[in-house]
């Protein structure tokens, strides 16, 4: 691209704040308008950015935004319910897109999506960070290799306060936020144990707990695996502070990592190490990922298949957790 890439936000809320510091530092980019039906948020937002964004227009309705800047590119963090609509709308306009997760809140509304990605080729990348971390695409690259055997057993734990922390905001709206913890940062943990071990889920066992509330809060996934492995997902939302872990287990080794940052390595000779760094691939972020995938000189991290099996597993569960925890298919296509 000749000229500086025209790039546009929708939703100012705090998901968006990071990533609009790094538009305004990317020398390929020029941020031209902001959109959002929350005058409070934006003004929020100018505050914060000062004479970075003082000419930066900005707008209540995104459709008269595109109409009007016409930008390339644009980035949707907006309640969830609105990502598939609006990225709808922006493709049809012309632009690249960068969706926050979730991608979309229904398996149908990502098949439809895919099909006008496939009709546009425009680039669209999600807000899965994680697949730029030195250790989750040490994890892939390792399993993808077959170097350590086939996986045969996942356990994977999120804990976070996530209940308090999101009480009377749209992400207890079922109508906004289209689901509870596991559509929210669950679905990080969801995307991320499906991403690096490339497993499909066949089935599903799934009991949820809303607390009280009009959302999931805590979650008990068992899956089955195409491949035979097994695996335990669980989502806990009404608990103080944050706590993540994760392990795999192959045939020839393990993975795990664990709150405190720390990664090892149980070796397929049975001795268990921390990679050295140079080992390690590393990916740049988000923001700089897309911008970089859409001029051809980074291969995109999270592509909308990855959004495509998440709501799949998510989905699942979801029915699987209305029946009472029965056994239920993953659907996939």
């Amino acid at each position: 691209m000749a000229e500086k890439m025209k790039f546009a936000v929708i939703g100012t809320g705090g998901m968006a704040q990071g990533h609009i510091e790094k538009l305004l530092i990317l020398p390929e980019v020029t941020l031209v308008a902001f959109a959002d039906i929350n005058k409070a948020s934006i003004e929020k937002t100018q505050k914060r950015h000062g004479d970075k964004v003082a000419e930066v227009p900005a707008f209540s309705d995104y459709k008269v935004m595109l109409q009007t800047v016409q930008p390339d590119a644009v980035l949707i963090a907006t309640p969830h319910t609105l990502h598939f609509p609006m990225a709808m709308d922006c493709l049809d306009a012309g632009c690249h897109v960068l969706l926050e997760k979730p991608m979309v809140n229904k398996v149908t509304e990502a098949h439809a999506l895919l099909k006008k990605i496939d009709e546009t080729k425009k680039v669209v990348a999600l807000g899965y960070q994680r697949h730029s971390l030195p250790h989750f695409r040490y994890i892939r690259k390792k399993i993808a290799s077959g170097e350590f055997g086939a996986v045969q057993f996942i356990n994977a734990l999120q804990q976070q306060g996530w209940a308090k922390g999101t009480a009377g905001s749209w992400r207890q709206d079922p109508a906004q936020s289209g689901g509870g913890q596991i559509n929210d940062s669950g679905s990080h943990l969801l995307d991320i144990v499906l991403w690096t071990t490339g497993l499909s889920p066949e089935t599903v066992a799934a009991f949820m707990d809303n607390r009280g509330t009009p959302v999931d809060i805590n979650s008990a996934l068992s899956i089955k695996f195409t491949n035979g492995a097994h695996g335990n997902i669980s989502v806990v939302g009404d608990a103080d502070g944050w706590y993540e872990d994760i392990t795999i287990w192959c045939d020839k080794g393990t993975f795990y990592v664990r709150n405190d940052g720390s990664f090892r390595v149980q070796g397929t000779n049975g001795e268990t190490f921390s990679p050295e760094l140079s080992e390690m691939p590393v990916g740049s972020d988000v923001i700089t990922n897309f911008v970089h995938g859409i001029l051809g000189t980074e291969e995109i991290a999270a592509v909308p298949i990855n959004g495509l099996r998440t709501i799949e597993l998510t989905e699942a569960a979801w029915e699987s957790a209305a029946a009472g925890g029965k056994t239920t298919a993953v659907k996939h296509s």
